[in-house]
């Protein structure tokens, strides 16, 4: 390793870092680097994801090699991977996994039934007009309910099929769908996917937008399961299709309550034959991964090169090992964590949680825009905070998955339906703290507001984010600014609306309130003007991206007040030229190394609440009077903000 820490490899020295922090960092590695043929980008999750693959097919392929001599769950693991490697099966099967199923679905005889049956199909991980998933009640977050939110589509957001940008992406998204149906012996496959996308269109002009969806007082809509039925007629009827129990949805969370009048009323106005062809699509679509390759082929050419640019799909391997992971996720995650999670990383982060803590406690007893009574509030939400490190404490039974090493699509809907029964058994109870949302080899970390948990896999715990032997400044420039980052989202527009126990509560004083918002804003405004290069023309959306915005601003000055609590008064050495401050900037430029293909760079910007990388490490960094000391920036300079237009929240 560097003695700074910092790749020196991978800095351009052409880009001086007043001007441009990103490139100056990472400048000679975005010159040099090629995004595989297999993705949509490369960057530093990629290749952290790719160390994380390579131990986890270690993993996998262990036990399938062991076949029928393999016990428990690692039986599970090797006989789930040899379905999924099994090309030649799942051509001679073509799509016969599948046929009796596209044949109830145009058996069904009116609108009743379709929901009926899409509602058992559900239970086969068949997406439809809403999914459902268990969390706290935002109004009472001791106990568990339901949530319904709007469903329905085949493209990723309702603005695809709303704005003109977009008219390309929907005709051959059109395109694809008359392919499948064709693969599928469906009859006037072209004019079908026509019908089946011109519904999808008239769904999605009552969906929510993603920036209404972040607002947690328009999708908190507590309903008795009969109010419900006032928006929605069926929704009986599809949860005991789905066999579940009338306790279970007897008080629901409607998210977009518009969404579900505006669907049953397409459901009673649109022709059951299109409602079929629709239904028929969720099938194909569901099963498509795991069918012949045709159906494979016609599934990445659209959604993996037309959406995200990305030119040939994964090898077999990668994708069986995803397989694996999605269906028995923590099961291999326990071993992983035995193999790569130093017990000392974890004691490492603990020491780092309680710093960066301690600096956000100083930094909100300071505010200045803040009254004193928020403050209270702000802090005694920052106390409740529930740091969780490394793995789970209590692992995932997989006891009820059943895997037959000859039946991959069957394999893959038993193993949703044993994840359904799991989620569905927490509605009712007492919430579940030792709960964890991501498994141990995952390359990322979260914020929960309705359980006021800050989340941080293992496999994120490794550099350039954590290097256990590292520079301090180099730490809490990575992985100490992720930490901060979730803690801010405990602050940002969404989060700051719950309370430190998880309720939707406003624990503001109206004028803090107003002015956070105003604070806010500024930094809306901030991120509207700026559009990537890799898509120039579309603009970042600056009210989608605010509560990441927000998170990274507050966790990369707050980071910095606790790389300043590290020192305790004395002043870090300079190593391999740079000052302690400048590699903590340098620590965070380096962690957002990306290349990008124009399409996924298009995707995100219309559907990502973060940020490009570039801005998240450029834009950020800005705003901080700090980074302007530590590289002596003048105004002239291209990162050069003045001081008036510097926006500091938390």
């Amino acid at each position: 390793m560097p003695q700074s820490g910092i790749t020196l490899s991978n800095i351009d020295q052409s880009v001086r870092p007043q001007d441009d922090l990103y490139r100056h960092v990472n400048g000679a590695w975005l010159n040099s680097t090629t995004i595989p043929d297999d993705r949509p980008l490369e960057g530093t999750f990629t290749s952290l994801r790719d160390n994380a693959e390579l131990a986890v097919r270690a993993i996998i392929e262990e036990a399938a090699a062991k076949g029928s001599d393999a016990t428990g769950i690692e039986r599970k693991i090797g006989d789930l991977y040899t379905s999924f490697m099994d090309e030649a099966a799942a051509e001679a099967k073509g799509f016969e996994p599948i046929r009796d199923r596209l044949a109830e679905v145009f058996a069904v005889p009116d609108a009743a039934s379709l929901v009926e049956l899409a509602g058992r199909l559900f239970r086969a991980d068949v997406s439809g007009l809403f999914s459902i998933y268990p969390a706290p009640d935002a109004g009472n977050p001791d106990r568990v309910l339901l949530y319904v939110g709007q469903g329905g589509l085949g493209l990723p957001d309702e603005s695809y099929y709303r704005e003109e940008k977009f008219e390309p992406i929907v005709e051959a998204y059109t395109g694809y769908v008359a392919t499948v149906f064709g693969l599928a012996g469906i009859p006037d496959a072209g004019g079908a996917a026509g019908r089946v996308v011109a519904l999808e269109k008239a769904l999605a002009s009552h969906h929510w937008d993603k920036v209404t969806l972040r607002d947690p007082q328009k999708t908190y809509n507590l309903k008795t399961i009969d109010e419900a039925a006032g928006l929605f007629p069926l929704f009986a009827s599809w949860f005991d299709a789905a066999a579940i129990e009338g306790s279970k949805y007897a008080e629901l969370v409607l998210s977009t309550p518009d969404f579900f009048e505006g669907a049953a009323g397409l459901l009673g106005s649109e022709p059951l034959d299109v409602w079929r062809e629709w239904l028929a699509l969720r099938v194909i679509n569901a099963a498509a991964p795991y069918l012949s390759p045709a159906f494979v082929d016609a599934n990445f050419a659209f959604y993996g090169t037309t959406l995200s640019g990305t030119p040939q799909n994964k090898e077999r391997w990668k994708r069986g090992v995803a397989v694996v992971e999605a269906a028995l996720g923590e099961a291999v995650g326990q071993i992983y964590v035995e193999r790569h999670f130093p017990e000392e990383h974890k004691a490492r982060m603990q020491t780092l949680v309680a710093r960066l803590t301690e600096a956000y406690r100083q930094s909100i007893t300071g505010l200045a825009w803040m009254g004193e009574e928020t403050k209270a509030e702000a802090l005694k939400k920052l106390d409740a905070f529930r740091p969780k490190i490394g793995f789970p404490d209590k692992w995932i039974d997989y006891s009820a998955v059943e895997v037959d090493p000859g039946d991959l699509l069957g394999n893959v809907e038993r193993a949703h339906n044993a994840d359904v029964d799991r989620h569905l058994d927490e509605v009712g109870k007492p919430v579940d703290l030792d709960k964890w949302l991501m498994t141990p080899q995952t390359v990322n970390a979260y914020y929960h507001p309705l359980l006021n948990e800050i989340v941080f896999p293992a496999a994120i715990l490794q550099p350039p984010f954590f290097t256990a032997e590292a520079d301090d400044a180099v730490n809490y420039g990575g992985i100490g600014a992720v930490i901060g980052h979730e803690i801010g989202h405990g602050f940002d527009d969404q989060g700051s609306q719950f309370d430190g126990s998880g309720a939707l509560r406003n624990w503001w004083t109206g004028e803090d309130r107003e002015a956070f918002e105003k604070l806010t804003a500024r930094l809306v405004a901030q991120f509207d003007a700026l559009a990537p290069q890799e898509a120039p023309g579309h603009n970042v959306n600056g009210k989608l991206t605010l509560g990441e915005n927000i998170g990274d601003l507050g966790g990369l000055g707050i980071a910095y007040k606790a790389y300043l609590l590290s020192l305790d008064g004395t002043e870090a050495p300079v190593l391999d030229g740079l000052t302690g401050r400048q590699r903590f900037f340098m620590s965070w430029a380096a962690g957002w190394r990306q290349v990008i293909r124009p399409e996924e760079a298009i995707r995100r910007v219309a559907t990502d609440p973060h940020s490009p990388n570039e801005f998240r490490t450029n834009a950020i960094a800005s705003n901080l009077t700090e980074f302007h000391e530590a590289f002596g920036l003048e105004e002239g300079d291209g990162m050069w903000l003045d001081p008036e237009e510097r926006v500091s929240i938390w």
